[in-house]
């Protein structure tokens, strides 16, 4: 009998991803927040956390130089990784060869803005796991959870204030537009803390980890622009009263609170006391044709 650990990726640890830098003379930026894992623990936990299994095919965002792709290859059916630069997104298919000889099949690298991707080649995805850059993780998230239905769950690592806000419900301090607009793809939950000392180089802020699960949207006539546009006017001046708040996206003070009744919520609420049903609720009742030309 075959042993199944012979076929199983080799990690990267400390010494191959400086080996790997040096041999690219690269220089981590913080425009794109290059901060490598240099850990196999915690690359093994980010992939046992995030449930996967031998028939995920999986999105990666910034794989770097490969330390959670050949952890993840050792789980998943297929994973596609999606890096913007070009000289990482070179070298990650002979590091893959080199590490997982079984699974180069399984793996595709696009070199892709995440941002920007407007496709994923291959068979539908069903998950996202990733060290997403932390500049831009909750743009990206959210991008992919609208362009990418098929997803089922993920488990990301951002800033460790941005997984609050993420996971935050309302009436927290926290809670904001990301944890909303996150609201509105699925439930989301905080999966732990991850040290600065996994990372090379180390960054400056503590790290997160964000697990969520596909959901059903709110049912609601209003279109997701709609909502999430009021969802940005809502929080645009935090503590103040819906009705203000409302008032130059809705044409008028009366539009807006005419739109808070057809909702049934007093306009003296404010936004982070409300669930992203609430807003959807809001956005049905303005119309938005008046809206339209209220904005110009």
């Amino acid at each position: 009998m075959t042993d199944s650990r012979s076929s199983q990726p080799s990690l990267l640890g400390a010494a191959e991803i400086r080996a790997l830098a040096a041999k690219l003379d690269l220089r981590p930026t913080k425009q794109r927040g290059q901060n490598f894992v240099i850990d196999g623990n915690t690359v093994r936990r980010i992939v046992a956390d995030s449930k996967i299994t031998a028939a995920d095919v999986v999105v990666e965002v910034g794989p770097g130089l490969g330390s959670l792709t050949l952890a993840l290859l050792g789980v998943a059916r297929r994973v596609i990784a999606l890096e913007i630069d070009p000289l990482l997104a070179g070298e990650l298919p002979s590091t893959i060869a080199a590490h997982a000889p079984d699974q180069v099949g399984n793996f595709e690298v696009v070199l892709v803005d995440a941002l920007r991707v407007t496709e994923i080649p291959g068979p539908e995805p069903t998950a996202l796991v990733a060290n997403l850059p932390y500049n831009v993780s909750v743009p990206v998230l959210l991008h992919l959870l609208a362009l990418l239905p098929s997803l089922e769950r993920g488990l990301v690592m951002v800033q460790s204030e941005v997984a609050d806000r993420l996971a935050a419900t309302p009436g927290s301090k926290v809670y904001g537009v990301p944890s909303v607009k996150a609201a509105w793809y699925a439930d989301v939950r905080r999966a732990g803390a991850i040290g600065r000392n996994v990372f090379w180089p180390a960054p400056n802020v503590d790290s997160g980890l964000v697990a969520w699960e596909r959901r059903e949207p709110p049912a609601t006539s209003a279109t997701r622009e709609q909502v999430f546009t009021v969802v940005d006017a809502a929080f645009a001046h935090r503590r103040k009263a819906l009705r203000p708040a409302l008032r130059d996206l809705a044409g008028s003070a009366a539009a807006a609170e005419a739109a808070l009744a057809h909702a049934g919520i007093d306009p003296m609420t404010r936004g982070e006391q409300l669930e992203i049903t609430a807003f959807a609720r809001i956005a049905e009742g303005i119309d938005w044709t008046q809206a339209k030309e209220g904005r110009g």
